[in-house]
C-alpha cells in the first residue's frame, strides 16, 4: 500500500522523497526557502520552510522526513507571522540598494519580501558595514547583502571541494569569509563562480566586463571580434523567455552585429583545433607504450587547471599542453588579422562570450600574453551578453537569424558538444574512431553522455583498449584522483570540467535546475545531429589552416601552453 501524507487537507502519496518539502512540492505548493537546494546538503538555517503539524508544533520541512499518515499545514496564522518576521529581520540587516544591485528582480530575498507584502521595515540596521572584495578576477563579494543561508559555503566545500570560504565568528558577528579575513584572490579559490550561482541575494556576484567591451566597440581604431562558446547558444534564450535548450546561436550573431561587433565567430571552430591537438598527444602516449601512473587530463577548463596548481601540482605534467578553445581562437585571430591591422591602422580586440567565470581569470594569465598583449582582451558571460542586448533595447525574440562571419564560418558537431560533460571525450573518440556512422553510434552509447558526476568506460582506439573517465564537479575530480593515487583505478584519458554538468552549468549561465541543464545538453546534441561535419578533423576551415594556412608551421607555437606549479595569480 502506498504511503501518504495529508498536506493542507490534500492527500499526497510519497515513495523515496527525503523530506516533507519534496512531498509538499509534489502537490503544487511553493514553500519559501533560502538555504535549501536539492544539489546541496540539508542545512536548515533559514527556517522559512517551516510547517505546522496537527499538534501545532513548528517543524522544518527541509530536514524532516515524511511519515505515513502525517498531517501538516503549510499556511496558518502562526506560520505567516513567523515567515514575515524572518524576512523583516533579514531586511533590517541587509543593504537595500536594490535598484542598483546586480541581482535586482532576480533576488530571492526581494521576491519573498514582495510575495509576503513587506513594504516597510520596523527595525534599525546595526550590522557593521563590510568592505567589498574586488580582488578576484571573476568574483565580487559584498557581505552587506549576505543573509547567511550557507549555500555558497556548502557549494564551495561539498560540491567543489575547494573550501575557499566558510562561516567565521559567532552570533550576530557571523559572516561568510575566507580564513583570517583574507581577500578571495589570496585563497585557493579557482574562480569557478559556483558560489555566485547559488547565492540567493547579491552577496556574491560575477565581476562585470561589459564596460571594457563597450569602450572597445566605441573605439574606431579597434576591430572588435566576438567568439561565442558552445554552451551559450542553449542558455542565452532563457533570459528572453525561450525554453532551456533552444538553440539561439544564429540570433546571437545578429545581436552581436547590432551591438557593434565587427565580426562574430563560433568557439566550436577552435574546439575542433583542440581535439586535433589533444588526440595527437593521446595517440603519441599510447604509441610510446610508456607505463604511466596518471592519465592524460584535458586542459579546457581553467578552474581545473587552477585546482591542480593549488592542490595537485604533481598532475601538471600530465595535463594536455593544448590550450583551451578560447585561448586557441584568441591566438589565431590575433595572428590572422595582424597584417590587416597593420595595413589599416587597427587593433584587433578579442571578446570571448563564455558560460564560465573562470575564463575571466584564464584570459589574464601571463601564459596567454604575447608581445605584451593578451590574446583575449575581455571575457563576458552569457548573462552579461543578455544585459548588453537589453541595454540597446534589442528584441531578441523578434530579430532575424544570421550566419557567422567568414572565414571561420564552419564548425563540426564535435566542437558544439564541448559544452556538455563528456563532449570533449566524445569529440576525441570520434576523431580516432573508424569513419562510419555505426562507429559514431557506438561512441554515443558507450557511456560518455549523461550528466552524472563521474562516468567511466572503456573505448577501443585502434588495437588498444583505452580506459576513460569523464568528471564534472571538482569534488568528483578529487575522488577520482584519490582512486588513481591508491591504485584502485587506472585511466588513459580523463576529461575534467569544474562545474557540475559541464559548461552548460557554468556560473555565467542563467540560473537553472538540473532539468534545465539536461535540456541544454539535449539542445547541444540536437545541434550536433544537424551538423554537416561530425568530426573535428573533417572541418574544412580547420583543414585549410593546418594544410596551407596559419597553423601549417605554427600550430605548436599558437595552440600549446605549459603550466608551472609555481604560477601565481
Amino acid at each position: 500500500m502506498a504511503k501518504y501524507m495529508i498536506i493542507d487537507g490534500l492527500r499526497a502519496e510519497f515513495t523515496d522523497e527525503k523530506n516533507i518539502l519534496q512531498v509538499i512540492r509534489k502537490v503544487g505548493i511553493n514553500i519559501p526557502v533560502f538555504c535549501y537546494s536539492s544539489e546541496l546538503s540539508i542545512f536548515g538555517a533559514c527556517r522559512m520552510c517551516v510547517v505546522e503539524d496537527e499538534r501545532g508544533n513548528i517543524i522544518a520541512s527541509c530536514s524532516t522526513p515524511p511519515k505515513d499518515g502525517m498531517k501538516i499545514r503549510t499556511n496558518t496564522p502562526k506560520l505567516h507571522h513567523h515567515r514575515k518576521m524572518i524576512l523583516e529581520l533579514l531586511l533590517a540587516s541587509h543593504c537595500r540598494d536594490c535598484t542598483t544591485c546586480e541581482k535586482n528582480q532576480k533576488c530571492q530575498l526581494q521576491a519573498l519580501a514582495r510575495r509576503f507584502g513587506l513594504y516597510e521595515v520596523r527595525f534599525n540596521n546595526y550590522r557593521p558595514q563590510y568592505e567589498m572584495d574586488f580582488s578576484s578576477p571573476a568574483i565580487v563579494r559584498d557581505m552587506n547583502k549576505c543573509i547567511l543561508c550557507g549555500d555558497c559555503v556548502r557549494m564551495c566545500n561539498e560540491v567543489q571541494g575547494v573550501g575557499a570560504i566558510d562561516f567565521v565568528h559567532r552570533g550576530s558577528n557571523m559572516l561568510v569569509s575566507p580564513a583570517f579575513g583574507r581577500k578571495l584572490a589570496e585563497t585557493n579559490c579557482v574562480n569557478c563562480g559556483q558560489c555566485a550561482a547559488v547565492c540567493p541575494t547579491g552577496a556574491i556576484t560575477v565581476k562585470k566586463s561589459t564596460g571594457k567591451v563597450w569602450n572597445a566597440i566605441f573605439d574606431p581604431k579597434k576591430r572588435v571580434i566576438a567568439q561565442v562558446a558552445p554552451a551559450v547558444r542553449v542558455a542565452l534564450g532563457e533570459e528572453f523567455g525561450m525554453k532551456p535548450g533552444d538553440n539561439s546561436i544564429y540570433k546571437i550573431y545578429t545581436a552581436l552585429h547590432m551591438i557593434g561587433f565587427d565580426l562574430a565567430f563560433d568557439t566550436s571552430v577552435s574546439a575542433d583545433m583542440t581535439i586535433i591537438e589533444e588526440t595527437n598527444e593521446l595517440a603519441a602516449i599510447l604509441a610510446s607504450g610508456e607505463e604511466r601512473k596518471y592519465p592524460l587530463f584535458t586542459s579546457c577548463c581553467p578552474a581545473w587547471i587552477k585546482y591542480c596548481e593549488t592542490r595537485h601540482p604533481e598532475l601538471l605534467p600530465y595535463i594536455s599542453t593544448s590550450k583551451s578553445p578560447m585561448q586557441m581562437f584568441g591566438a589565431v585571430l590575433k595572428e590572422y588579422y595582424k597584417p590587416s591591422d597593420e595595413e589599416c591602422g587597427l587593433e584587433t580586440f578579442n571578446v570571448a562570450i563564455m558560460p564560465c567565470t573562470a575564463k575571466k581569470m584564464e584570459a589574464e594569465r601571463e601564459e596567454f600574453v604575447r608581445n605584451g598583449k593578451p590574446d583575449i582582451d575581455a571575457v563576458i558571460t552569457t548573462k552579461e551578453l543578455a544585459k548588453m542586448i537589453r541595454e540597446l533595447g534589442i528584441q531578441f525574440n523578434e530579430i532575424e537569424p544570421s550566419a557567422p562571419d567568414q572565414p571561420f564560418s564552419i564548425r563540426s558537431g564535435a566542437g558544439v558538444i564541448f559544452g556538455a560533460s563528456g563532449g570533449v571525450t566524445e569529440a576525441a573518440l570520434r576523431r580516432v574512431a573508424e569513419r562510419s556512422n555505426s562507429a559514431l553510434t557506438e561512441i554515443r552509447y558507450s557511456g560518455v553522455r549523461g550528466l552524472e558526476g563521474i562516468k567511466t568506460f572503456n573505448a577501443m582506439i585502434g588495437e588498444k583498449d583505452v580506459r576513460v573517465a569523464v568528471v564534472s564537479g571538482l569534488a568528483n575530480a578529487e575522488a577520482l584522483i584519490q582512486l588513481i593515487e591508491s591504485g584502485e583505478e587506472h585511466f588513459d584519458f580523463v576529461e575534467v570540467m569544474a562545474c557540475p554538468t559541464g559548461c552548460i552549468g557554468g556560473a555565467g549561465q542563467p540560473e537553472g535546475f538540473l532539468s534545465d541543464k539536461e535540456a541544454r545538453a539535449a539542445g547541444l546534441y540536437t545541434a550536433d545531429k544537424s551538423a554537416l561535419v561530425k568530426r573535428s578533423d573533417e572541418n574544412p576551415v580547420v583543414q585549410q589552416l593546418y594544410e596551407t594556412g596559419l597553423l601549417k608551421d605554427r600550430a605548436h607555437e599558437l595552440l600549446h601552453v605549459h603550466y608551472c606549479a609555481h604560477h601565481e595569480e
